[in-house]
């Protein structure tokens, strides 16, 4: 497996950090800029939960090997912008 170009998961955060917290921020890192680029803020809930094509139909993504490995549609939706920021500040750094 190719390491990621980004390395949000290890880039300061505004708040202490749990498992889960750290292992979203990986789960972004590994996606596709391309894809990450679609996101609409003005979505529902039901479009980004289709979008991002990883939820449980009970509205949750589950994340191996966390503490709490479920994350609510309101968390992924506020740590994707977290990423996306990220990405939108360190891609021009990028060869």
């Amino acid at each position: 497996m190719t390491a990621p170009v980004w390395n949000f998961e290890q880039s300061p955060s505004d708040e202490p950090l749990d498992e889960t917290g750290r292992n979203l921020r990986a789960y972004f890192d590994l996606m596709a800029d391309e894809k990450m680029l679609q996101y609409d803020a003005s979505w529902s809930d039901e479009a980004l939960m289709t979008w991002a094509d990883d939820f449980t139909d009970e509205g949750v993504l589950f994340l191996p090997c966390s503490e709490s490995s479920e994350v609510d549609i309101e968390r992924f939706r506020a740590v994707l912008e977290e990423a996306i920021a990220y990405r939108a500040k360190v891609r021009p750094t990028l060869g």
